[in-house]
């Protein structure tokens, strides 16, 4: 399982992103610890030279981190004395997806900047990202429904409440943003996963929507059968090439339990197909955890997602693929077709038996694209990279990804234990260099040359992270002006900034600014800051903290 840690031990092609529009109270009232920010002196703001979306995890479906079009932020201006928190948006719940963004969307009589806002509450909020007003919100509960925490569980991995945990996703050509919510019927132990289709100016239900999520896999003597009560949807929603993408995990290691993919078409909410990695497991999993990072496709439609720990046949079929069909601590290559979903390719490695039996998973990390790379040979390389709980990193080849073999590790290349911990969270990407942030450690930052990672970081953050470590994110104009965000699960939580180039000279820090002006609340699992428009929005335990130029 995914657990605490006390468990045991550039620039791609296309960037999509969404916004949302503001929320609950002044936009210079804060919502944590009474802390009020005061008001700034006026003075010249930049404007955005384009609007930016931000639509999915972490920008893309590559899951780079990276947003390429800020053209407001810069190293100059990021700074105690001119940067800091401007507002806080409400909530009724934890937040634990990541806020999504729009630009320049026309709803309510108007034009808003819109930041989409999804709780454990299991609402949905459209703020203004400006002035921080409620343009909507909508429950997602039935009628005589609540949100629950599984209290028979025992598992406090998703707490207090369950209600929408994963990032939802956005079409804003179709005007839609995809919701899957968790709730249960009062006063029974009746449980619900729905997809939620809600149209982007008004919140209200389309495609006749929503839809019961459930599923069956076929397996020697029989199927298996998907329980919504005993699974949660902490992976990030995909949406690629019309198909919505939506993987499941456990409640901590309470089994029965597998790892489902369930996919729907993004027109119609009907769904398409359905995949069992871990069919003939016994209920023992593996699930598909990625530390809320969402599965990543490439652009032919190819979906990649790392695998937890649990069962993993070392004996092969003719094809190399484990002969129950069990996935345990791999990477995956997920191919669509004829409406069935296959595995496609796979990557795992040798001593697997022996981290699954220790709860190391490798899908503790969530999986990242990198662009096409030129090798020193001059040929070009198609790379997926991923990292969990070992401290390894494991680099594939997406169109080879090299199976499992007893002994060795058959894949492009592996860096051994140089995360100085394990890893419970995204890497970013950007103009040749990789961001991963281990538990307990400094983020670190790793050049790519060649289509290979330096063996040593390339620069570090002076400051460590504690659990789960830190999800990065990067902010640039093209390739200038890059920053590094960084958020801190501490008590206030910590909004950190970076120079890109060198970890070691950080710009700015939440800490920083006198009488706590810029002070955050408690800190939450698996956050990653969000960068738009001039704009840095990082989810919180009751809402989203604002911050931008003062």
């Amino acid at each position: 399982m995914m657990g605490a840690v006390s468990i045991r031990t550039l620039c791609l092609a296309a960037l999509t992103t969404l916004a949302a529009c503001g929320g609950g109270g002044s936009a210079l009232t804060g919502g944590t610890g009474g802390v009020t920010t005061p008001t700034p002196t006026p003075g010249p703001t930049p404007t955005p030279a384009s609007g930016t979306d931000v639509v999915t995890y972490k920008y893309d479906t590559f899951r780079s981190g990276a947003n390429l079009t800020e053209t407001v932020l810069t190293p100059a201006n990021v700074n105690s004395g001119s940067f800091g928190r401007l507002r806080f948006l409400a909530t009724d719940a934890k937040v634990d997806a990541q806020p999504l963004y729009l630009s320049g969307l026309s709803l309510m009589g108007g034009t808003h900047n819109v930041v989409y806002v999804a709780s454990e509450g299991d609402t949905v909020y459209a703020f203004d990202a400006d002035s921080g007003a409620v343009l909507w919100q909508v429950s997602l509960l039935g009628s005589n429904e609540t949100v629950d925490d599984l209290p028979p569980y025992g598992c406090d991995q998703v707490s207090p409440t369950i209600g929408v945990t994963s990032t939802p996703v956005i079409d804003r050509s179709a005007g839609l943003i995809y919701v899957v919510a968790m709730s249960k019927t009062s006063g029974s132990s009746s449980y619900h996963q729905r997809l939620h289709a809600l149209d982007l100016t008004s919140g209200a239900e389309k495609l006749g929507g929503p839809v019961d999520i459930s599923a069956s896999f076929a397996v020697a003597g029989g199927a298996t059968t998907f329980d919504p009560a005993q699974y949660v949807e902490r992976a990030a929603l995909l949406l690629s090439q019309g198909t919505l993408y939506t993987s499941w995990t456990s409640h901590c290691d309470v089994a029965p339990y597998s790892g489902w993919v369930i996919a729907f078409d993004a027109q119609s909410l009907a769904r398409t197909a359905v995949l069992d990695v871990a069919p003939n497991s016994g209920g023992a999993g593996p699930a598909i955890w990625m530390s809320g990072g969402g599965p990543a496709a490439d652009t032919s439609g190819n979906v990649y997602l790392l695998t937890a720990n649990g069962a993993f046949e070392t004996s092969l079929t003719a094809s190399g693929f484990p002969s129950g069909a069990d996935y345990g601590n791999s990477f995956l290559k997920l191919v669509a077709s004829g409406g069935t979903l296959q595995v496609a390719d796979y990557f795992t490695m040798s001593n697997v038996l022996d981290e699954s039996s220790r709860d190391v998973d490798l899908g503790s990390g969530g999986v990242l694209l990198l662009p096409d790379l030129t090798d020193a040979s001059g040929t070009v390389r198609q790379l997926a990279v991923g990292a969990g709980k070992d401290g390894n990193i494991y680099v594939v080849e997406r169109g080879a990804m090299g199976k499992f073999a007893a002994g060795t590790n058959q894949i492009w290349q592996q860096v051994n234990s140089v995360l100085g911990g394990g890893i419970w969270s995204t890497p970013a990407y950007f103009n040749g260099t990789l961001y991963y942030g281990p538990v307990g450690d400094a983020l670190r930052a790793f050049a790519v040359h060649d289509a290979l990672l330096s063996s040593t970081p390339s620069s570090t953050t002076s400051n460590s992270f504690t659990y789960p470590g830190t999800a990065p994110s990067v902010s640039a104009s093209g390739t200038a002006n890059a920053i590094v965000w960084a958020h801190e699960n501490s008590d206030p939580a910590v909004l950190h900034a970076y120079d890109a180039t060198d970890l070691s000279h950080e710009l700015y820090n939440s800490a920083q600014a006198a009488g706590g002006r810029d002070q955050l609340g408690t800190g939450n699992k698996f956050i990653t800051p969000v960068v738009a428009d001039g704009k840095v929005f990082v989810g919180q335990q009751n809402g989203v903290a604002v911050f931008g130029l003062l």
